[in-house]
């Protein structure tokens, strides 16, 4: 019994590491909160794009990582294009914006 309750500490121990460090992020992965910021960017330039006459009716794909936005899709005119980037990029927590639009 004695020798029970240090193992069973030991392994709790190990399971919160294990459950922290998957929590972390790294270059290539987000981690869980930054996923839920990221999601709520993509989701406000979404937004932006419907509320702005000029953009809605473009088929615009949006995703953010890390707080970089990377738009894509197709557009019909320069000033459209980068009028995209500038409404994506005023959106709170936006650090950059990756404008992959092309015009056709």
């Amino acid at each position: 019994m004695k020798t029970a309750k240090p193992m069973v500490r030991t392994l709790l121990l190990l399971l919160v590491m294990v459950v922290i460090a998957g929590c972390a992020s790294t270059r290539t992965q987000e981690s869980t909160g930054q996923y839920v910021d990221d999601s709520t960017i993509t989701a406000k330039v979404k937004g932006e794009f419907l509320g702005d006459s000029a953009l809605k009716s473009f088929q615009i794909s949006v995703e953010t990582f890390k707080g970089t936005v990377q738009l894509s899709g197709f557009v019909n005119s320069a000033e459209v294009r980068d009028r995209a980037a500038v409404v994506a990029s005023r959106v709170n927590g936006v650090k950059s914006v990756k404008n992959d639009l092309i015009v056709k």
